[in-house]
Order: structure tokens, then C-alpha cells, then sequence
């Protein structure tokens, strides 16, 4: 579940010996249903830590103080969102994860896996157009959508002031640009803990134009 570059543990995890041993069992579990739902690509389950534990669990610093929701939108093996739903009950902290998939059986995934791990985490099997306003503090969504896409997604089910984080490859300027026309907001972008050529972007007061 980890290559030999990425430690296992790494300093800015920061998390109780409960909780890895969560995200531990949720990549297995990942891994256990991959071979019948697919719920991530074949080619990277070898290296399911760094690439979807370890991915997810950077974004959850990002969020601000207060928050009560979070949104993650096409959830799909529930990385980010059940990664942040295991990282909140680490925390102790009142947040309530909504996690959006329209699959039948992704969805029963992740289902699943917020009975077997008490998490605070609701399953819509809805598709995001579809989905009754969700009013997130942060919405997130991953390997889903161009960006332009994503904020549309993202506008509908995000509260006031509330922000949306996108991780996204080497080609997001491409993306940036192409977004500007439709859409105005405030960014900041942070380097990825995992991936040299990739970055996470917080966007806040999207508004569209």
C-alpha cells in the first residue's frame, strides 16, 4: 500500500495511532472491493497509500475554523471524503461529511465503510446536478471534472463563504485560464505533499460572471 519513497507515517500526518490504523483499514477495504466495483484504478492500488490516503489526508488542513459541512462531490471509493470524515473523528470535531455518488454500488461502498467506522458521514446516491443543496463550508471533489465543471458543481452546494478544494495535475493552469471566463474567485494554490507536479486549490467567493 505505500512505495518505498513515501514514508508511511509521515511528520505533517499528525494523527493517534487509532486513526492510522482507520485510514490503514480503509485502503484495505479499498482494495478488497476493487475487485469486483472498481472503485479506483486498477494500476494504482499498489500504491494506495501515497496516492489516495496520504492525497486526501493533506486537504483537511485546509479546513476553516468553524466549518460544520463538508461536501464531497463524485466521492467514488471515498477518497477525499471518507479520509476527512476519519480525520474529523480524530479530531473530535463537529463536522458532518456529505459524501455524493450516484454509482449504486460505490455508494453501498461507502456506506459501508461510515457503519464499520462510526464515522459522522452521510451517503447521497444522487447525481450532483440532482442532489437537494447541501449549504458546505468546503466542497471538494477529485479526479472528477475540468475546473470550469467543478464550479459549477461546486457553486450550488456551497454556503456563504464557503470554499471549494480541487486537486488537480500539472496541466491546472491550462484549467485556470479556461475558468476565468465563466467564473471570478479568490485563490490560493499549495503544492502537493505527494506529488511534485501537482497542487491543491482553494478557491473562496466564487461567483459566477
Amino acid at each position: 500500500m505505500n512505495d518505498d519513497s513515501t514514508p508511511l507515517f509521515p511528520d505533517w500526518l499528525n494523527v493517534s495511532r487509532e486513526t492510522f490504523g482507520r485510514l490503514l483499514w480503509l485502503g484495505a477495504e479499498v482494495e478488497k472491493w476493487n475487485k469486483a466495483i472498481n472503485l479506483i484504478s486498477r494500476s494504482s492500488v499498489g500504491d494506495m497509500w501515497r496516492r489516495h490516503v496520504l492525497d486526501s489526508a493533506q486537504i483537511f488542513e485546509l479546513l476553516p475554523n468553524d466549518s460544520r459541512r463538508w461536501a464531497d462531490l463524485g466521492s467514488g471509493g471515498g477518497f477525499p471524503g471518507l479520509v476527512i470524515a476519519v480525520m474529523a473523528l480524530e479530531r473530535a470535531q463537529k463536522l458532518e461529511t456529505i459524501l455524493v455518488e450516484s454509482d449504486g454500488r460505490k455508494a453501498a461502498f461507502l456506506r459501508h465503510v461510515v457503519q464499520e467506522l462510526s464515522l459522522q458521514a452521510t451517503v447521497r446516491s444522487d447525481r450532483i446536478e440532482d442532489t437537494p443543496t447541501i449549504g458546505a463550508d468546503v466542497v471538494s471533489a477529485r479526479a472528477l471534472a475540468p475546473l470550469d465543471k467543478l464550479c459549477w458543481l461546486a457553486f450550488r452546494h456551497l454556503g456563504p463563504n464557503g470554499i471549494a478544494v480541487f486537486q488537480k495535475g500539472a496541466s491546472y493552469g491550462t484549467e485556470l485560464k479556461d475558468c476565468t471566463e465563466n467564473w471570478s474567485f479568490e485563490l490560493k494554490i499549495h503544492p502537493s505533499r505527494t506529488d511534485d507536479s501537482a497542487v491543491i486549490l482553494e478557491i473562496g467567493g466564487l461567483t459566477h460572471v
